[in-house]
């Protein structure tokens, strides 16, 4: 049994509390039991943790060990300056560890925490009294006031609801308005439109619910626990790093062991022997190497920060460089989240009739002008600019509204506009379309025909193959939404960013291949992409339906498709489409905006979230695009391929200079001659020479 889909009394009744909501003894056993309403950070590492894995991993490692001999040689035979070669690693290791840290500390602290999202403070009624408490004190049982403009502190069943709209952005990345209602609801619970879930947005209207879920148990929590549940992979070169360590680790003790054993077998002292030993292995063991990977990493993240790209791991600058396919969005990414009426299409172009359509515009509409600027919705923001270009001011009251519901798909508003009472609707062409049974023609009210209806459908559909978002604007002077006289259309447009499309360009020259995963329509989604040349031909079109009926066997054969478009999809979507594609080998970079994209976020070699997002999903991602643009994207890729490239370079300079300090250790070894090169000489050769022309290949980009 869900606690959408059951009667008010059900609910009291489940929940064990009541219309005058709980005692305070109550609230109290409650939230010992349930703990306190806030978003944990699990597993979350400390700053300490972070600053210790600096000095653990395999490469550092080695370096640990080989200042252990150095201060072991020392202790058993002192006089031969192996104390100083022993500090002189660790200082090494300690500088590069320091590093490190910073840079990743930094990049910490630029994101605020989670529990940010939630209010502090909500209305309440405990004992039958109102009373404000703290959210972090909430309970399930508890009741609680949804007022406009807060956000709502838990998962809540609405009781009461009056004009209650929220905006789920944070939750779902979308931003249509939802309409709530206290009746109960069929189906998902996160369809539900008698659920108001934590951390969305009270848009307008006011309300009560009873709290059924805080915390962890929230959406929220369940999308936190997924993300943290999602294991991360090494990038190309950690593991690249990785082997080399172990097989210079290797390859260093077993020559170390096989010219001690020479050694012995030509007579020379214990101690000789082992200063032999120590100093094979400081000769093939590349100690620059780590301050310079670090160095490279560090450098790198700081050239994309002034392109407008925040890297959080350092390790992510060069994962960026191995991405074979970037999994996209498209509002504000490809496009610029910048809604503008593009089309008027009206049934007859008289001054009247295009009147109407402005009034319509301007007072079928919650956006506002304050203090020259405009607040809103983006969709309502370009309609309330476009009424404002045509007329200074329209005198008109208010009398009451229907909300925009996302299964009426229209919204409407009754006013009293010179004298006469019209209510004004505006919405989707199928949904509005079927109520019109007369258009408005100049200043008559014709009988709407099966060939107005024909002209109508092929504008409506000639705008949306143009990437436009189309809207039905229409009125009655009787009943709300019955016998309606149909207006005109307008078709708004989200203009795509000029640079995406030659970033778009360069991806496909450097084979990288792009998937849009987007919200909208298919005949929308396809024309942005064949205007920013994401898609040449005829894509493969997978809508959200289809999607969802797919098993993953014929979802991965159709991912290898060269062109391919997904419609109609949620956030969580991403994830399965992310697994399936690291499933068939490839590099994925997804980006997202919303809680709900957190778990693509951190599976996706590389998570990259909109500045403009959501902190959890900043929170999740390894890069933050400070500008949303696709573009910025392309430009940290290029920026990691040439890391990429230039690191193993480097690594190929650093072990050739290695091998050649091995010769004079063979020679002394082999010939009984006085060693060329001390202990010492070789640290300063690895971390002197070999360091700064290492970093001169960071410059070749």
């Amino acid at each position: 049994m869900r606690i959408n889909d059951v009667p008010l009394e059900e609910v009291f009744r489940l929940l064990k509390t009541s219309e005058k909501g709980l005692s305070l003894s109550e609230a109290l056993k409650r939230l010992s039991y349930f703990g306190y309403n806030e978003i944990r950070e699990i597993r979350k590492r400390s700053f300490l943790l972070m600053f210790l894995s600096q000095f653990t991993h395999f490469l550092a490692l080695i370096l640990w060990l080989a200042a252990l001999l150095a201060f072991f040689s020392d202790f058993l035979h002192p006089g031969e300056g192996m104390r100083h070669l022993g500090w002189a690693i660790v200082t090494v290791i300690i500088i590069n560890a320091l590093f490190a840290f910073v840079q990743e500390y930094k990049a910490e602290r630029a994101i605020e925490k989670l529990k940010l999202l939630l209010p502090s403070k909500v209305r309440a009624i405990r004992e039958g009294r109102e009373m404000e408490l703290h959210v972090r004190e909430l309970v399930p049982g508890d009741l609680i006031f949804l007022e406009e403009g807060a956000k709502v502190p838990a998962d809540v069943r609405v009781i009461e609801a009056y004009g209650l709209v929220v905006n789920n952005a944070p939750l779902t990345g979308e931003s249509l308005p939802v309409s709530l209602t206290p009746e109960l609801q069929k189906g998902e619970l996160f369809n539900s439109k008698n659920i108001a879930f934590a951390g969305a947005t009270v848009l307008s209207g006011h309300g009560k619910g009873v709290v059924f879920a805080t915390g962890m148990h929230t959406e929220f929590g369940r999308i936190a626990r997924l993300t943290e549940a999602v294991q991360l992979e090494p990038t190309p070169l950690q593991r690249e790093i990785s082997y080399t360590s172990k097989s210079i680790a290797l390859i260093a003790i077993l020559i170390g062991l096989f010219f001690f054993i020479i050694g012995n077998l030509l007579k020379r002292t214990f101690w000789e022997n082992f200063t032999f030993a120590i100093g094979v292995i400081v000769a093939l063991v590349p100690e620059g190497m780590l301050p310079t990977v670090t160095l490279s990493l560090a450098l790198g993240s700081q050239r994309l920060a002034q392109r407008k790209a925040l890297v959080k791991k350092l390790s992510a600058v060069e994962a960026l460089g191995s991405v074979t396919v970037i999994c996209t969005d498209k509002t504000g990414t490809l496009t610029q989240n910048k809604m503008e009426v593009k089309r008027v299409w009206l049934p007859e172009s008289s001054e009247e009739t295009f009147k109407m359509l402005v009034k319509i515009a301007c007072l079928c509409n919650n956006a506002l002008f304050v203090n020259d600027q405009y607040k809103g919705d983006p969709t309502e923001v370009a309609l309330l600019k476009f009424a404002r270009q045509k007329v200074s001011k329209i005198e008109a009251q208010r009398l009451s509204e229907i909300p925009f519901d996302a299964e009426r798909k229209r919204m409407t508003v009754l006013c009293e506009i010179e004298g006469k009472r019209l209510a004004l609707t505006k919405g989707a062409v199928e949904t509005v379309l079927p109520l019109c049974t007369h258009v408005l023609y100049g200043k008559e009210k014709l009988p709407f025909t099966e060939a107005m209806r024909k002209d109508l459908m092929e504008t409506y559909y000639a705008m949306m193959d143009a990437g436009l978002r189309v809207l039905l604007f229409a009125y009655s002077e009787e009943t709300p939404e019955e016998n309606m006289i149909l207006v005109g259309l307008v078709g708004l447009e989200d203009p795509p960013r000029p640079e995406v499309k030659e970033a778009i360009l360069k991806c496909k020259s450097a084979n990288i291949k792009i998937i849009l995963i987007t919200g909208d329509a298919s005949r929308t989604a396809l024309s942005i992409a064949r205007e920013v040349s994401l898609v040449k031909g005829d894509p493969l079109i997978i809508e959200g339906e289809e999607f969802h009926r797919m098993k993953d066997a014929e979802l991965k054969e159709k991912l290898k498709e060269k062109e391919i478009l997904f419609t109609r999809m949620t956030p969580k979507d991403k994830l399965r489409i992310v697994i399936l594609l690291q499933e068939l080998g490839e590099r994925v970079a997804v980006t997202g905006d919303g809680v709900n994209d957190a778990p693509a976020l951190k599976k996706a070699d590389i998570g990259i979230a909109m500045g403009s997002g959501t902190e959890v999903a900043k929170e999740a991602a390894e890069i933050i695009l400070l500008d949303d643009n696709f573009a910025t994207i392309v430009t940290a890729i290029e920026e990691g391929r040439a890391i990429y490239e230039n690191i193993r370079k480097f690594i190929s300079y650093f072990l050739t200079s290695n091998v050649a300090e091995l010769l004079p250790f063979i020679a002394y070894a082999l010939l009984k001659i006085p060693l060329p090169l001390t202990i010492m000489q070789i640290l300063a050769i690895d971390l002197g020479t070999d360091l700064l022309p290492g970093l001169a290949f960071l410059h070749i980009l």
